[in-house]
């Protein structure tokens, strides 16, 4: 009785303390499933995924190369000061004066120079070709941002509903203790009645050690999908998040047709990672012509003004207009293998949008057929825990009759704990198949 009362107190300490550290705990961050998708979508970009913002500064570099390509084509704008001195020899002018000789030095003299320089591009094709590149360089950078975008809404989107079948796990999990301790304190007043035999209640209380077994494991499986789901959004692992949203059936709805080829011809249409892709074909042809049109001629035009003199009070204004046209003829075919690798990478990217296009269509198809599956999986589960519910109540009340053992009760129980699992496992590959589907289309923002 003493050790009872030792053992009542030493819980009694262990929750008061376990509810002081709650208190001192901050408070849980609750997210519902919409929110966490729109903080994957780059909502906001302090807590953004790391993807996501690393995906941003690609695009902003990529923004960066175009005005750097573009400034081939703006004046340019240029200050230069010097002050020299020197000697020369003046016989290496070529000058010769017959009956005069010229000094072999000229003493060394100071002389200043300053000027502002102003140099424009009045036509380079290859130019304008290569700012077309980078263009289309940025159009790829952003459809990557997009397809990084979508990428992380479905990993967060998957790990939210992998979460939320954790805690619909436990709630079961509770729910099989619940049932058993129960049917321990049945099979305890059936022995005590003297209608049933001790190993009944042995049974009783060995599913009810089950059960608690299961409770803890599933219990933990909450946790470790909690820090998953925290790591996918990008923030600290150690935050307690509260699930807004169960393992429902309108969890993970999305924007997205429901007629095959509607859903195709958007995939084709929005898929991110698709345009990405043409993009970049798109930017390599405009490379290629790039360096074809390096052949032409270029036409620059020069101008500038400054003082120069012996002394800088003695500086006298000078200028200098000049048009220069270049025309290349031969660079020891450097420019031809160059065009050929362009040529390769866009060979290459016609190859991988090809591809993409056939992998749009396998995705749209591979997702509406698990669709349908989790969806008649859904009725069954439905039925058989209903079926097995009526199996345990019918087992209880023959077992409190005393006209059957437990046996059956137990056997009752382990089919309502399968049809409880197979029921959530319909429930999360309904939710799995509607995101992939999302995806698939390029729908995943828009998931809710």
């Amino acid at each position: 009785m003493a050790s009872a009362s030792k053992a009542s107190i030493a819980l009694l300490l262990a929750l008061s303390g376990a509810a002081s550290l709650r208190a001192q705990a901050p408070a849980p961050l609750r997210l519902s499933f919409v929110d966490a998708v729109r903080h994957a979508s780059g909502a906001s970009v302090d807590t953004a995924p790391a993807a996501v913002t690393i995906a941003g500064f690609r695009s902003d570099a990529a923004g960066a190369r175009v005005r750097e390509a573009r400034a081939a084509l703006l004046p340019n704008l240029a200050f230069t000061g010097s002050w020299v001195n020197r000697t020369f020899n003046p016989q290496t002018l070529g000058f010769k004066i017959p009956g005069f000789s010229l000094p072999s030095l000229v003493p060394p003299f100071n002389a200043y120079d300053g000027r502002a320089r102003v140099t424009q591009t009045l036509f380079d094709l290859s130019s304008v070709s290569r700012v077309s590149a980078a263009r289309g360089q940025l159009s790829a950078a952003n459809a990557e941002r997009t397809a990084v975008i979508e990428t992380a809404a479905q990993n967060v989107a998957l790990a939210y509903a992998r979460a939320a079948r954790a805690q619909a796990v436990v709630e079961a999990r509770h729910a099989d203790s619940v049932l058993a301790a129960e049917l321990v304190g049945l099979a305890v007043a059936q022995q005590q009645a003297g209608v049933s035999a001790s190993i009944d209640v042995t049974r009783a209380r060995t599913q009810l050690a089950d059960a608690a077994g299961r409770l803890v494991v599933a219990a933990n499986q909450l946790d470790r999908a909690k820090i998953d789901l925290a790591r996918a959004l990008g923030i600290d692992p150690n935050t307690s998040i509260t699930l807004a949203d169960s393992l429902s059936a309108q969890l993970g709805a999305a924007d997205v047709p429901a007629d095959r080829g509607t859903a195709v011809t958007q995939a084709v249409a929005t898929r991110p990672d698709l345009l990405a892709e043409q993009a970049r074909g798109r930017a390599a042809r405009q490379a290629a012509s790039a360096i074809s049109a390096e052949r032409l001629p270029r036409l620059d035009i020069e101008a500038d003004y400054g003082f120069s003199g012996l002394r800088v009070p003695d500086a006298v204004g000078t200028r200098q207009v000049a048009v220069e046209v270049t025309l290349p003829i031969l660079d020891g075919f450097r420019r031809e293998g160059r065009r050929a690798e362009q040529e390769a990478v866009v060979r290459e990217s016609d190859v991988r949008v090809h591809d993409l296009r056939q992998q749009v269509s396998a995705d749209v198809d591979g997702a509406l057929l698990d669709l349908r599956s989790a969806g008649a999986q859904q009725q069954i589960a439905v039925e058989r825990l209903q079926l097995a519910a009526q199996e345990v109540s019918e087992a209880r009340q023959r077992f409190r009759a005393g006209v059957a053992g437990n046996i059956e009760v137990i056997n009752a129980q382990s089919s309502l704990l399968r049809a409880r699992d197979a029921d959530i496992d319909a429930r999360f590959a309904a939710v799995s198949a509607r995101i992939a589907l999302a995806r698939s289309v390029g729908s995943a923002r828009t998931l809710h």
